[in-house]
């Protein structure tokens, strides 16, 4: 199963995540088949960036949103 979720690439006390398609079965930091976008909850406006039209192609072949990548959508 294919999987849509959030990479840490940030330091100590300062997060930064990607936005990542990764088989399911691999680690939180494993190696990527592909990367959407990014987010970084530090700034104020908490934006996620991402590439929508990737991330639709990759829903209809049966990718799994992750809780907290529905939730930013969503929001």
């Amino acid at each position: 199963m294919v999987k849509i979720r959030f990479s840490r690439i940030g330091s100590k006390k300062m997060p930064y995540y990607r936005l990542i398609v990764i088989d399911a079965r691999r680690r939180r930091d494993g190696r990527a088949i592909e990367t959407l976008g990014h987010y970084d909850p530090r700034k104020e406006n908490n934006k996620l960036i991402y590439d929508k039209e990737r991330l639709d192609f990759w829903v209809n072949r049966g990718a799994v949103l992750s809780d907290a990548v529905s939730n930013l959508l969503n929001s």
